[in-house]
């Protein structure tokens, strides 16, 4: 599609503004962390891939102008601004991980200077953006072997351009099929409350000359019962050693659905969204989100009655059992997950 969702540009950080899609297509300037911090809050910028390049980049734009004399002095600047962009967002591992691949890589440099150590953050950063474009197409590539020819092809969410660099992950494997001539057909769930799905998927994949249709999320068990569903591919936002994976609100329920349904049902990711440290699912914190995204309309035209008690959780977590494969940048994960995943680390 020719454009990036975040890049670093006249000395600040420049990102595709999420929320205005598909009405307006602007690009924002954040010109410090307080902004970036809220952009993330408010999913100005989303998907896990798309939050680790937003990580090491926030990293470097809140330490640029460090006057720190020392390393000790800088390091504790530093730690601050991690702190502070961890904040933001709770579940995408790849946020978590950036900032831990920013400290890393200072704690290596900690022998030079702080201007030089600027400078190799700054690279470090650009590094993690050039790896994703990579990342992504080897998770196409990959996923693409799996998809046969005019396959109809169910996601959730915002798994593409957006939601990462310039590619996608479960879209990316829908892209590179697309590339290949295979002739597929996608069908997007809205993604309640915030619609990316809507909003985001169905407006990318029509720009890229795809054949998208809408449903809604209620719509998923008719439309599998009916026999128009080949297989399910979603994204994920972290993934524990046993293959749980937490993904978008909605997606355990897909995989329900295509369990039931006899579909083979895969999540597609980057390496850097496992967390080996996570056991199972159960150990994965789930972001709450603001009433206002269920009971209003964008927050503009109020839905319920008052009073009304809600529920909000951004994630939900689909067990290993019900995915078919992880398709990942190094390679196609199957069960027995854990010990599949461990082999995979290690490459």
């Amino acid at each position: 599609m020719g454009i990036r969702t975040i890049e670093w540009k006249n000395n600040r950080i420049r990102m595709i503004d999420q929320t205005l899609l598909p009405g307006e297509f602007k690009y924002i300037d954040i010109k410090n962390i307080k902004v970036l911090w809220q952009a993330i809050k408010e999913l100005k910028v989303r998907g896990a891939p798309a939050l680790g390049a937003s990580a090491c980049l926030g990293v470097y734009l809140g330490i640029k102008d460090s006057k720190a004399k020392d390393y000790a002095q800088f390091y504790k600047e530093l730690k601050s601004v991690v702190n502070y962009l961890a904040s933001s967002r709770p579940t995408a591992r790849n946020l978590f991980w950036g900032l831990e691949r920013m400290l890393c890589v200072s704690d290596k440099a900690k022998h030079l200077s702080v201007e030089k150590i600027k400078k190799t953050l700054f690279q470090e950063a650009n590094k993690v953006i050039e790896e994703d474009r990579a990342s992504c197409r080897r998770i196409g590539a990959y996923g693409a072997s799996l998809v046969k020819k005019n396959e109809r092809i169910l996601t959730i969410c915002n798994t593409g351009i957006l939601a990462t660099i310039d590619y996608g992950t479960a879209l990316g494997v829908i892209y590179k099929s697309h590339e290949q001539g295979k002739n597929i057909k996608v069908f997007a769930c809205e993604t309640r409350p915030l619609l990316q799905g809507a909003r985001l998927t169905t407006w990318e994949l029509k720009r890229s000359g795809i054949d998208v249709t809408l449903i809604c999320d209620s719509m998923a068990a008719s439309l599998m019962k009916s026999g128009s569903v080949d297989k399910v591919i979603v994204g994920a936002d972290r993934i524990a050693l046993n293959g749980d994976t937490a993904n978008k609100i909605g997606t355990y329920s897909l995989a329900v659905l295509a369990k039931y349904h006899k579909i083979p049902f895969y999540a597609a990711a980057p390496f850097s969204t496992f967390d080996l440290d996570i056991k199972t699912g159960m150990d994965i914190l789930i972001e709450e989100r603001s009433h206002e995204e269920v009971s209003s309309l964008f927050f503009k035209n109020q839905v319920t009655a008052k009073g009304i008690k809600f529920w909000n959780p951004a994630f939900d977590v689909t067990p290993n059992n019900l995915i078919t494969a992880i398709i990942t940048d190094r390679g196609i994960i199957k069960p027995l997950y854990k010990l599949n995943i461990e082999k995979y680390a290690d490459k």
